[in-house]
C-alpha cells in the first residue's frame, strides 16, 4: 500500500515535492489557503492587466547551469520560451558621471560587452575590471548546484573524480564571499565606476558572490525570464504534479499539524476536518509552521535564535506599487534605479532616495498590444507595520496606500513627464497582502536575508527536534531564498523521504 503524505502550501517547494514524491509512488495531497498554486510565485489579472509578483529570472533556463537538470525533471524546459535581456540595470549614479557625461552605469549581461564598456569608460582600472569579469568566469567553469543521485559504480567513479574540481570552486566562492560590493567598489579609481559598484544593491552591503552568480549565467543564457510571468510557471508545475496524480485542496488552510506519541499523524483544516497520513511536509511559511501550526513545541536553541533573529535576518518585506500604462514604454530600459531629488517617505518609517522602475514591455502577455506594466519596489524591514494597519484600522490603511502612491506617481512625473497621463491602472500590493495569501512571516518577500556572509549563514533542518513523521522544506532552508532554492529544497527532501522508507530515488519523465 501506498505511503500517504499530507503537503501544507501549493507554492513552489510544495509543487515540486509533491511531483517528486508522486514521481517515487508516494501518495500525496496539498493543502493551499488561497485559491491558486504559486505562494509567492504569482501573478495575478486587474482592468486587463497582468501583475507580476516574483520572477525576473529563473537560474537553469538552458542547459549551462545547474538548475536546468532539475528544472527539466519537472518541465519540458525546451518548450518554454524564455526572454534574456541585454541590460540587467540601467544605474543612475548620483555623484559622477562617465567620460561621456551620462549618469548611468548599463549592466551588461553579456560579459565580453561589459568589459569592453567598462574599460572604455575607466582605462585607468584595467586590472579591477577585469578581476571583476574574471571572478563572474571562474564561476561558469562549474556547473551548480551539481546533482548527486546514487548512479551506477563506473558512473559515480567519473563523477567523483569529476567532483574534485569542485574542491577548487569552494575555494573560488569563499574568497568571492567574503569581500562584498561596496568593498570590491574602493579597488576603482574611476568616481563613476566607484559609485556604481557600490550601488549595486542600493543601500545594501552584500557579498559579491550574490552579483556574481546569476550574472555568470545572464552571460550563459541559462537566466532567462519566462514568457507568461510567476503565476504562469508556477501553473505549469501544478498541471505537472496533478497529471502524476496529486490532488489539490485549495481555499483549505491547515489549522494544525496533529501530532501523537510524538508522529505528526494528520493535519486538522477548515470545519474541523482532520485528514490522516503517514507523513507530514510542510512547505509553508516556517514560523507560520513550527510557532503556529507546532505550537512551538519541537524547538531547540538555534530554532529559538532563528526566531528572534539572532542568527540570520528576515528578508525585507515589499511594497510593491504596479501601474497600467496606455504606452509601451519600449525606449526605456527594461530595470532602472536613479536619485530622487525629494525622499520618498513611507508611514512604516522607511525612506527612499533612489526609485526602481521595471517595465515589462519584453512580456506581451501580459497587457495588449502598444501598453505595458511597470511596477515600482520598495524594501522595507518594518512589514509589521502595514500588517497591523489593516488589521487595526483598514481605513487609514486605504488612505496611507492612496498618499504613496499620489507621491510616488509626483516622483515619477519627474523622471518620466507625462507617465501620469498614461497610468490606466494602479495596484498597490504591501507585507499586509503578502501575509494574508501567503503566511510568509511580517510579509517577507523571500525569507532570510543572504547578507555579507551567504556561506557562514546556517540552513534550516528539514526535520523537527523530537518529532517523527514530519519534514519541512520551503524557500526558508536557505539563505536568499527565491525559486531555485525552493526546487532544489524540495527535491532534497524528496531524496530524504525516500531514503528514510527504503525507497529508490528516481524521476519519471513523461
Amino acid at each position: 500500500m501506498k505511503k500517504k503524505i499530507n503537503i501544507i502550501g501549493a507554492g513552489i517547494s510544495g509543487l515540486c515535492a509533491g511531483c517528486y514524491l508522486q514521481m517515487n509512488g508516494f501518495e500525496t495531497q496539498i493543502f493551499e489557503k488561497h485559491s491558486m498554486s504559486g505562494g509567492l510565485c504569482t501573478s495575478w489579472e486587474k482592468q486587463g492587466y497582468t501583475i507580476d509578483c516574483s520572477v525576473h529570472w529563473i537560474l537553469g533556463s538552458t542547459e549551462k547551469n545547474g538548475f536546468f537538470d532539475m528544472w527539466n525533471e519537472i518541465l519540458d524546459m525546451e518548450k518554454i520560451d524564455f526572454h534574456n535581456h541585454e541590460v540587467r540595470l540601467a544605474l543612475e549614479v548620483k555623484e559622477n558621471t562617465n567620460k561621456y557625461g551620462n549618469k548611468s552605469f548599463l549592466l551588461y549581461t553579456n560579459l565580453d560587452r561589459l568589459q569592453k564598456y567598462m574599460l572604455d569608460i575607466a582605462p585607468e582600472d584595467k586590472k579591477v575590471i577585469q578581476l571583476f569579469i574574471k571572478n563572474i568566469r571562474k564561476l561558469q567553469a562549474f556547473k551548480v548546484p551539481p546533482m548527486m543521485d546514487k548512479l551506477p559504480f563506473w558512473q559515480s567513479t567519473i563523477r567523483g573524480i569529476k567532483m574534485i574540481r569542485y574542491l577548487k570552486f569552494l575555494g573560488i566562492i569563499l574568497y568571492q564571499n567574503s569581500i562584498t560590493n561596496k568593498q570590491f567598489a574602493q579597488k576603482f579609481k574611476n568616481p563613476f565606476l566607484k559609485e556604481a559598484i557600490s550601488n549595486l544593491f542600493d543601500d545594501d552591503d552584500v557579498s559579491l558572490l550574490v552579483f556574481n552568480f546569476p550574472m555568470a549565467s545572464f552571460d550563459n543564457k541559462s537566466a532567462g525570464y519566462p514568457i507568461g510571468g510567476s503565476y504562469s510557471w508556477a501553473k505549469r508545475i501544478e498541471q505537472k504534479y496533478i497529471s502524476l496524480g496529486g490532488k489539490i485542496h485549495y481555499n483549505t488552510p491547515v489549522q494544525k499539524i496533529i501530532v501523537e506519541d510524538q508522529k505528526a499523524t494528520a493535519v486538522l483544516v477548515r470545519n474541523n476536518v482532520i485528514h490522516h497520513s503517514d507523513m507530514t511536509l510542510s512547505a509553508s511559511d516556517w514560523h507560520k509552521t513550527v510557532f503556529d501550526l507546532l505550537d512551538g513545541k519541537y524547538v531547540n536553541e538555534k530554532i529559538l535564535k532563528l526566531k528572534n533573529e539572532q542568527i540570520l535576518k528576515i528578508y525585507y518585506s515589499i511594497l510593491l506599487v504596479t501601474f497600467g500604462l496606455k504606452r509601451d514604454y519600449k525606449e526605456q530600459y527594461h530595470f532602472n534605479r536613479f536619485p530622487i531629488n525629494t525622499k520618498l517617505n513611507s508611514p512604516c518609517g522607511k525612506s527612499w532616495d533612489r526609485l526602481e522602475t521595471h517595465f515589462y514591455h519584453y512580456d506581451p502577455t501580459l497587457a495588449q498590444e502598444g501598453k505595458t506594466v511597470m511596477a515600482c519596489s520598495f524594501y522595507t524591514s518594518n512589514g509589521k507595520y502595514w500588517i497591523d494597519l489593516r488589521k487595526n484600522d483598514r481605513k487609514k490603511y486605504r488612505e496611507e496606500k492612496q498618499k504613496f502612491v499620489d507621491d510616488l506617481i509626483q516622483q515619477l512625473e519627474q523622471k518620466y513627464p507625462g507617465i501620469s497621463n498614461d497610468i490606466e491602472m494602479v495596484d498597490f500590493a504591501t507585507p499586509a497582502s503578502v501575509l494574508r495569501y501567503t503566511n510568509n512571516w511580517q510579509g517577507s518577500a523571500q525569507g532570510w536575508l543572504p547578507g555579507k556572509n551567504v556561506i557562514a549563514s546556517s540552513p534550516i533542518s528539514f526535520k523537527l527536534p523530537n518529532l517523527k513523521n514530519f519534514y519541512y522544506a520551503s524557500h526558508w532552508n536557505r539563505p536568499g531564498g527565491g525559486v531555485p532554492v525552493a526546487l532544489n529544497m524540495a527535491r532534497d527532501v524528496a531524496k530524504l523521504i525516500c531514503k528514510e522508507n527504503q525507497v529508490d530515488f528516481k524521476v519519471i519523465k513523461k
